[in-house]
């Protein structure tokens, strides 16, 4: 029976967090998967935690061993048990991993390649012939590709193999062998390189130790604690530092269990599947999710029922008594029946949203922070809650607002272990970056009385009007985002003349909810009934934050693989 700690120690590098996991929850799950999840009846594979520590040493040993020196380590794919092995045995290994965005075009792959200087590149096989190009490129240093799934190249070694062989090394009687146990990790230098979204010129390799990582994940106990018994579920992209912080090392910090999911399509079935009890995703699945379950609602006439039961719970949840658990227990049987905590961030979500979760009994908890920051720098905890705030500052951070306006709104700065060492190859956007000794997040906003943080938006998104008011885009889009046939929407500035600017929001619209709220109707006629609720939302408004021109459509804007909308690029296809 594995041993169950309550508090868990710190710790400053993922070596000696993967020792105490691996000793404390020895037997316990880490993850599970189906082999083929097109194959019925369905095969689970399922991986312990000795397990885990086995396969990280003998892939770090087989790493160490290798006939040309490895520093550092390229990984691009899907969210699978060899990216999460490579991962820790890269790290734990004293080598340094650089974890790459499956969605990167070749050209991008390339140039991320030469500049971050890597020497070996792992990856899913439908990366096989970029990789292969840039090995005989002779432009960088890559010298080694290992491919996860199992094909037959004689270029390329398969990652069953190189596993295998380090097994047999770390099996081997000689000591001389073994180069594991000889490794001494450096905390505070850089051990993982991360890049930033943007086009290959913007982007920045952001240099992380682990520690900046380790030191994030202790902090996150005091906010929300994960148990042993937890099950989470990976499906957003795990080179981010929000999946694979909280979901993938804070999971195995905390003992549980991470399934990997099917596909973006498979979420609602997995989360029955697997039983999640810890749902880590992004604002615009949740509030889909949620807008589902009212339109179940509303098709099965249930909404008074539903709003009775809901006021009945609340008032008994203010005695201490909380039944909401059984009272929604048909709601909470669609996501699996253990879902009791959603941890999201990326983006605001919807207080609605927010407020319609914890009704049904599920604790929803807003994180904010950023690549640079290991990620994060502020959250909510299972104890105190404001809806619309991002939260309060971890344990060991600081967050103080620069040369807040009258409203106390300013960009917002951070202090702390886990702020990044600085961006690669680059002193002049480092040092940019910081402002004595505060790094600076480029995000605005304020903080309130009771130290919860509000985020009003981007720097770079801020319209400034010519009247030198500013508009924080996000705050409209809450607003457009609330009506119920709204996907999702954007709101930017146009030229009206050479004295004025004009706001205008691009607004996609749930074809099939329209179709049967308004039959019969046209794309013209649509239009016509959005711009009246438009004008709606006009009205609770001050003049200068009117919207005056709307374009409407079906089609899904475009996004980056942690689903924000790339304002740059849909600013650039509208015509208003």
């Amino acid at each position: 029976m594995s041993k169950q700690i309550e508090i868990i120690p710190e710790f400053n590098n993922f070596r000696d967090l993967l020792e105490n996991s691996v000793d404390n929850f020895g037997s316990n799950i880490a993850y599970k998967y189906k082999k083929n999840i097109n194959k019925k009846p369905v095969e689970y594979v399922e991986k312990t935690y000795k397990t885990v520590g086995e396969d990280v040493k003998a892939l770090a040993e087989a790493f160490l061993n290798f006939e040309k020196p490895i520093k550092r380590i390229a990984l691009i794919g899907n969210n699978r048990y060899e990216w999460v092995i490579s991962y820790f045995a890269t790290v734990c290994g004293g080598m340094v991993i650089a974890p790459m965005d499956k969605m990167l075009p070749e050209n991008e792959i390339i140039s991320l390649i030469e500049r971050s200087e890597v020497d070996v590149a792992i990856f899913d096989k439908k990366y096989l012939d970029t990789f292969k190009k840039i090995k005989n490129s002779n432009s960088n240093q890559l010298h080694t590709l290992i491919c996860m799934d199992n094909i037959k190249d004689k270029d390329v070694i398969k990652f069953e193999e190189i596993l295998e062989e380090g097994k047999k090394l770390r099996e081997n009687n000689s000591n001389k062998i073994k180069k594991y146990e000889d490794v001494t990790i450096d905390d505070s230098s850089m051990s993982i390189m991360l890049f930033t979204s943007g086009t290959t010129d913007l982007s920045k390799i952001v240099m992380l130790s682990q520690k900046n990582i380790c030191n994030n994940v202790y902090a996150y106990q005091n906010h929300f604690k994960m148990l042993p018994t937890d099950t989470l579920l990976s499906f957003l992209p795990i080179h981010h530092t929000f999946e694979s912080s909280i979901t993938i090392i804070y999971g195995f910090y905390s003992g549980a269990t991470v399934a990997f999911c099917d596909g973006l399509r498979y979420i609602a079935d997995n989360l029955k599947e697997y039983h999640v009890s810890i749902f880590v995703a992004v604002p615009l699945v949740l509030e889909t999710m949620y807008k589902k379950i009212n339109k179940g609602i509303k098709d099965q006439g249930k909404e008074n029922l539903i709003n009775t039961m809901i006021k009945i719970s609340n008032g008994l949840l203010k005695m201490h008594i909380d039944v909401r658990k059984k009272l929604f227990k048909t709601i909470i049987d669609k996501f699996g029946g253990k879902l009791r905590i959603i941890l999201y961030g990326g983006a605001a979500l919807d207080k609605e949203t927010i407020v319609g979760f914890n009704n049904f009994g599920v604790d929803s908890i807003q994180g904010y922070g950023l690549t640079e920051t290991s990620p994060v720098l502020v959250a909510e905890s299972e104890t105190k809650h404001k809806p619309g705030s991002a939260g309060y500052a971890l344990d060991n951070v600081q967050i103080k607002i620069l040369e807040p306006d009258k409203d106390g709104i300013g960009e917002i700065l951070a202090k702390g272990p886990n702020i990044m060492l600085g961006y690669y190859n680059d002193d002049k956007k480092t040092k940019e970056a910081f402002q004595d000794g505060w790094f600076k997040t480029g995000d605005y906003g304020y903080i309130d009385n009771e130290r919860f943080l509000f985020i009003t938006g981007r720097k770079k998104d801020i319209i400034v009007l010519r009247n030198g008011k500013n508009i924080y885009p996000q705050e409209l889009e809450f607003l457009i985002n609330k009506l119920d046939y709204v996907q999702e929407s954007m709101v930017y500035s146009r030229e009206a003349s050479k004295t004025d600017t004009l706001l205008a929001a691009k607004i996609v619209y749930d074809k099939e909810i329209m179709e049967k709220n308004f039959p019969n109707k046209s794309v013209k006629d649509y239009e016509k009934i959005i711009w009246d609720d438009i004008k709606e939302i006009n009205k609770t408004l001050p003049d200068y934050k009117h919207i005056k021109k709307i374009r409407i459509s079906d089609e899904p804007m475009e996004k980056t693989t942690t689903q924000k909308i790339k304002r740059y690029q849909e600013i650039k296809k509208t015509d208003l």
